[in-house]
């Protein structure tokens, strides 16, 4: 009797030209594998585009806030969770460290020197004092609360500069841990999404004109797309102030990280001759003097001053950043992890509070003096 079910010089269940007598598991071997980061990288695409949704839906909520809060939820959602922990880590991590960068680049054409000359000295003054004034008290305040790590350095770049991406850039030269990273971005994120809702409830009652409001939000509020949920309640006059003096903090992100990787260096080399004073060891990893991402921003922002780039160009620019940050977003959000942060939630959160509140006053009492 004949036997049917696989064709002649095959075995059954094995593709045809596959020499009799073959392992089933070497034939597995043969197949084309899906690298890993693909799958965490389309779950972040995943993320993005719900986050897309939610934005379209409800646009008083920005997308890049939309992206983090949906990072933490898959992060903690039981059907998801495992893949979140699991095949899917090396891609959602690739996420939150290569797309920020590019993000960060991208950023830069949002910037033009005109623009920030166009404020005036005095205003640029009072930015620098905002942001050094954040900067200082907060990571002073975070490490005598003794918070873990890097979090009172990554806080205070979040509060001062840009948020979210101000952050993953110090992470990018400090190596920072991703959990570090990602309860700093959490943080950042939920106090300048409350800032949405508080800071126009407050422009009568101190007394703000519209362009000065614009003014305080640009100079207070940590992400651009939280500026301009924000500033918008005011009208066009405090929308056009408030962006341009949060692309002056934004400006002042290069040479904060540059100065930071200084510090870093000078550190690795102090490290590295401590060692070779007692062992002999090879050449240490010295972190580079100015990160490539901060160069390519600030190529961007110079290419951004010549005028060359065309509106169509910086609006596909600026959807392209607003994407890639959101997938950055997304993949550190879901780094998150709530039980553990139950040691040091507390004094995260007051940390978060005393900077918000460092940063409105300093940036209010700013604004009046400047205007």
């Amino acid at each position: 009797m004949a036997v049917t079910g696989a064709p002649a010089g095959t075995s059954a269940g094995k593709p045809a030209g596959t020499p009799v007598g073959t392992p089933a598991g070497t034939i597995a071997a043969h197949r084309p594998r899906i690298p890993a980061p693909a799958y965490g990288l389309g779950l972040a695409a995943c993320g993005v585009v719900a986050a897309w949704s939610v934005h379209r839906a409800v646009p008083a909520v920005p997308l890049l806030t939309a992206a983090v809060v949906l990072g933490i939820g898959a992060a903690h959602l039981p059907g998801a969770r495992g893949l979140v922990r699991g095949r899917c880590r090396a891609g959602l991590s690739l996420a939150g460290k290569r797309l920020m960068r590019l993000g960060i680049v991208l950023l830069g054409l949002k910037l033009s020197l005109n623009d920030v000359l166009g404020l005036g000295w005095a205003t640029v003054a009072m930015v620098f004092c905002v942001v050094a004034a954040t900067f200082s008290g907060t990571w002073w305040l975070g490490r005598r609360m003794g918070l873990r790590g890097d979090q009172p350095l990554l806080i205070a770049t979040g509060y001062s500069i840009c948020g979210a991406s101000a952050i993953g850039a110090v992470g990018e030269v400090s190596e920072s841990d991703e959990q570090d990273v990602a309860t700093s971005v959490a943080l950042v994120t939920l106090c300048g999404t409350l800032a949405i809702a508080v800071l126009p409830l407050l422009q009568q009652p101190l007394g703000l004109a519209d362009a000065q409001f614009g003014r305080w939000v640009g100079a207070s509020v940590h992400d651009v797309g939280q500026v301009v949920a924000a500033a918008q309640t005011a009208g066009p006059a405090a929308l056009k102030e408030a962006v341009l003096v949060k692309l002056m903090r934004v400006a002042l992100l290069a040479p904060l990280v540059a100065a930071l990787a200084v510090s870093f260096r000078a550190r690795a080399r102090a490290r590295a001759r401590a060692r070779a004073e007692t062992r002999p060891t090879a050449g240490a990893r010295r972190p580079p003097l100015v990160p490539l991402f901060v160069a390519g921003f600030l190529a961007m922002v110079v290419l951004r001053s010549t005028g060359l780039p065309s509106a169509a160009a910086l609006d596909a620019a600026a959807t392209g950043q607003e994407l890639l940050l959101a997938a950055a977003l997304f993949g550190l959000g879901s780094a998150v992890h709530l039980p553990s942060l139950t040691r040091t939630g507390p004094r995260v959160a007051a940390l978060g509070l005393c900077a918000w509140a460092v940063i409105a006053t300093v940036s209010y009492a700013g604004v009046l003096l400047t205007t």
